[in-house]
């Protein structure tokens, strides 16, 4: 037993790189008190291990069968981990040690495994919104329509004629093709960013737009103004994001005055359907007189053509007649006589009565005996206003034949034409 435990003891110290014990002293009396049959105390050297021994160091002897198998599995795993895939509404960017190193775009790639390399893969094409005074409500995740939550913090907004009107509206956006790492490292939380940002372009432009606009026609130009506005503000922070629009989706007073404001919208639609019913009448009426004036107007034109005309040729007849009574004054007189005289004889359904100068005077009216008017013996002849421009030269002649200027002629309408000399 004695000579195993020596030899035990050789080997451990042989395979630690120590001395041998010299085998001379083996059996020399112990100093402790022990004989040369007695076993040597074991060496302490500290470690947990049974023998005194480190675990570390036992360790190193203990053979693990397909350890190497093992570790080449798990390193290829890690290895493999690498491989990511891109789909076609996302872009790839690949971060080394924290920093930014490249951006791909669809397709299966390859990057350094954790915590080498990293892959953020925001959707660049997705049309991302944001909603300003309201809250969309929806049931099981399913969204309503027409079901809103208002947010008076949000959508209470001062108009640029000094009244608050509430603004309800959302921002379409998606990140730019070549914004997908401003997006995700320029600013902390770029969603709500562009939320903010588009509360304040909402309010400075209602600032500078009248209450009636808001309410009323105006919503299309509010729309664009925001919409460049809030482009503007996300360029500038570099948040690299695109504004698609901006939709106002309700823009109503304050709830204590809303009665007030209904009222004031039905007196100026009353007043715009009233204005509607006035320009139709315009325009229904207008062209009818404006065709009315232009009919008065050709009527009087042609009727001053027809004068002139008129007087043109009785000008000229009295020219002609003029020029024969120059050269034959009694047989120019005697023919206008006969010709007036037969003008008013021809004249059909007409009484005539002639009666020689110095009778008419005491002559009494005759009585209409089938009803027609009493002719007075005062009363001048009717002439037919042909014959005026005829009679005039010689009405106003001194000469002119005894017949013409002292007969009287009385006619009554309705008789037959009977004539006779007194």
């Amino acid at each position: 037993m004695n000579w195993d435990w020596d030899k035990l003891q050789e080997k451990r110290q042989h395979q630690q790189g120590r001395p041998a014990p010299d085998k001379s002293r083996r059996n020399e009396p112990d100093p402790q008190g022990g004989g040369p049959d007695r076993r040597p105390p074991e060496p302490r050297r500290g470690g947990n291990g049974r023998d005194g021994r480190d675990p570390l160091q036992a360790l190193k002897g203990v053979r693990v069968p397909g350890a190497k198998w093992v570790v080449l599995a798990v390193m290829a795993l890690w290895g493999l981990s690498g491989i990511y895939i891109v789909q076609p509404d996302e872009q790839g960017v690949v971060l080394r040690f924290g920093r930014y190193v490249r951006t791909v775009g669809a397709g299966p790639h390859y990057h350094l495994p954790y915590p080498v390399e990293q892959v953020y893969k925001p959707k660049v094409s997705q049309v991302r919104q944001a909603e300003v005074g309201y809250r969309s409500q929806s049931t099981g995740g399913v969204f309503q329509q027409g079901r809103v939550q208002p947010v008076d913090e949000e959508s209470a907004m001062l108009t640029g004629d000094e009244n608050i009107v509430n603004v309800q509206f959302n921002i379409q956006y998606h990140i730019k093709p070549d914004g997908a790492v401003d997006y995700l490292f320029n600013v902390t939380q770029p969603d709500a960013v562009v939320k903010k940002a588009a509360e304040a372009a909402m309010r400075e432009v209602i600032g500078k737009t009248t209450l009636d606009a808001a309410l009323t026609g105006g919503r299309v130009k509010i729309q664009d103004d925001v919409a460049n506005l809030l482009q503007t503000i996300l360029d500038r922070y570099q948040v690299g994001v695109q504004v698609v629009a901006v939709q106002m989706q309700d823009v109503q007073p304050p709830r204590d005055v809303s009665e007030a404001f209904k009222d004031v919208a039905s007196a100026r639609e009353d007043k715009q359907r009233l204005t509607n019913q006035a320009e139709a009448y315009r325009r229904d009426i207008l062209p009818k007189a404006q065709g009315q004036a232009t009919e008065i107007v050709n009527q009087a034109e042609a009727y001053r053509q027809t004068r002139v005309l008129a007087a043109e040729g009785d000008a000229r007849r009295f020219l002609a007649v003029l020029e024969e009574y120059d050269k034959a004054q009694d047989v120019t007189k005697k023919r206008l006589l006969y010709e007036t005289l037969e003008e008013i004889m021809s004249r059909p359904g007409m009484e005539k009565l002639v009666l020689p100068s110095g009778v008419s005077e005491h002559a009494l009216p005759l009585l209409p005996l089938d009803g027609g008017a009493s002719v007075a013996p005062s009363a001048p002849p009717a002439v037919s206003p042909s014959a005026a421009p005829v009679l005039a030269p010689l009405s106003a002649d001194t000469n002119a034949a005894p017949a013409a200027r002292d007969s009287s002629s009385y006619v009554r309408p309705g008789s037959q034409a009977r004539g006779g000399e007194r």
